[in-house]
C-alpha cells in the first residue's frame, strides 16, 4: 500500500477575525428569525437601531483615535454586538433607550478599553446592564408571543410605540405589554402561588408551553442548533457552553426535585429567556471569556450557577447579563491560575 506524504505546513492557518465574526452572524440567523416571528416588528426595529448606532459609534471613535475605520467596520464585531443587544432588549423599548445601550456598548465597553481584543467586559452585556439598572420600567416592555395572542402588532402600531410611546389611538403602552414567562413565574412564586396554579391560570397560563414559555422554547432551540454548528466549524470552543448548560442543569434539577411546586424544572431554565443565546453566543466571546481549557470549564460553570442564583433569588427575572459581567471580572484570575503546564517542563515541587 502506498502512502502519500503530507506536505507542510502541518499547522493550519487561523481563520481571520472577519471570517469568524460572520460565521457567528450566520449562526444567529435562525434564532433571530424565530424571535421576529414570535415577537413581531419590534425585534426588527431594534436590530436596525442597534446596527446603525453601533456602526456609527465605532466609526466616530475610530476617527477620533486616528485609527482605520473601514477595516474595523468590516470585521463584523460591531454588528455582533448590535445583534446580541437587540435580541436581549424587549421588542417595544423606546428608541432612545436602544440608542443609549448601543453607545455604552461600543464607546464605553469596547473602544474606551482600546477596541476589539482589549475590552475586559462583553460590550453587549454592558450596554444591556446600563439600561436595565437605569430604566427598569421600560425594560419590561415585552409583547405577548405569537401563540399567546393571535397576531402581532402592526408595523405602524409598533413604530408608534417605539418612537412616540403610544398607539395611534393613544392607548397606554401598559395595555399591550406583558411580563415574560420567567418574570411571571417568579412574581407568582413570590406571592406564594405554586408553579402548577400559575401555569393553569386563565390569564398567565397562556404564556406557558409544556416545556417553558410559548415561543421561547423554539427560539432557544434554534440558537442551540446555531451554536452546535459553530462548534462543528470550530468557531467556538465547546467547553464553555457545555459547562454552563451542565451547571445550570444540575443546580436547577436539584432544587426542582427537592420542591417542584416552588422551583421550575431544569428544562424550563434551559429553554427560557436567553439561555442558549448566552451559552453559545455571549459566554463564548473570545475576548472577554477565559482562554485556558480549565479556565473555560470554571468560567462556564460559574456563569451557570450565577444565572440560576439571580433568576431564583435575585431582583431580576433573568441574570445572564450580570452573570457574564461578574465572570468577566474573574477571567484574569482564572487564566493566571489555570495556565497549562509548559511542554517538557517538570514540576519543581
Amino acid at each position: 500500500m502506498l502512502f502519500r506524504k503530507a506536505s507542510s505546513p502541518f499547522i493550519s492557518a487561523q481563520a481571520s477575525v472577519h471570517t469568524i465574526m460572520y460565521q457567528v452572524l450566520y449562526a444567529l440567523i435562525p434564532g433571530t428569525l424565530a424571535a421576529i416571528y414570535f415577537f413581531g416588528w419590534g425585534v426588527l426595529i431594534n436590530l436596525a437601531i442597534t446596527a446603525i448606532i453601533c456602526l456609527f459609534s465605532e466609526a466616530l471613535v475610530l476617527k477620533l483615535r486616528n485609527r482605520p475605520i473601514k477595516v474595523s467596520l468590516k470585521d463584523g464585531s460591531a454588528l455582533i454586538t448590535a445583534c446580541l443587544l437587540a435580541l436581549a432588549l424587549p421588542p417595544l423599548v423606546p428608541w432612545w433607550l436602544t440608542v443609549i445601550a448601543s453607545i455604552f456598548a461600543i464607546v464605553i465597553a469596547k473602544q474606551l478599553y482600546g477596541g476589539l481584543g482589549f475590552n475586559l467586559f462583553n460590550p453587549a452585556m454592558v450596554g444591556y446592564i446600563v439600561v436595565m439598572i437605569s430604566f427598569p420600567r421600560e425594560m419590561t416592555y415585552w409583547t405577548a408571543p405569537l401563540g399567546a395572542v393571535d397576531h402581532w402588532l402592526s408595523f405602524s402600531d409598533t413604530f408608534s410605540v417605539i418612537f412616540y410611546g403610544a398607539l395611534p389611538d393613544q392607548s397606554s403602552i401598559d395595555s399591550i405589554t406583558m411580563a415574560t414567562p420567567m418574570d411571571t413565574l417568579k412574581t407568582q412564586i413570590g406571592l406564594e402561588n405554586d408553579i402548577t396554579s400559575t401555569r393553569h391560570h386563565k390569564v398567565y397560563g397562556t404564556l406557558f408551553s409544556n416545556i417553558s414559555g410559548k415561543g421561547w422554547q423554539w427560539i432557544n432551540l434554534l440558537f442551540l442548533l446555531g451554536g452546535l454548528w459553530m462548534i462543528k466549524m470550530k468557531v467556538i470552543d465547546w467547553r464553555i457552553p457545555v459547562s454552563f448548560l451542565l451547571s445550570l442543569l444540575l443546580i436547577s434539577n436539584f432544587f426542582s426535585v427537592s420542591d417542584y411546586a416552588t422551583y421550575p424544572s431544569a428544562l424550563f431554565h434551559l429553554f427560557s429567556g436567553g439561555t442558549m443565546l448566552c451559552a453559545f453566543f455571549i459566554a463564548t466571546d473570545p475576548v472577554s471569556a477565559s482562554t485556558t481549557p480549565r479556565g473555560r470549564w470554571i468560567y462556564g460553570a460559574g456563569i451557570g450557577v450565577l444565572v440560576y442564583t439571580i433568576r431564583t433569588w435575585g431582583g431580576y427575572p433573568d441574570g445572564i447579563a450580570f452573570a457574564i459581567i461578574l465572570m468577566n471580572m474573574a477571567v484574569p484570575l482564572l487564566d493566571y491560575y489555570t495556565q497549562p503546564k509548559t511542554y517538557g517542563k517538570a514540576d519543581t515541587e
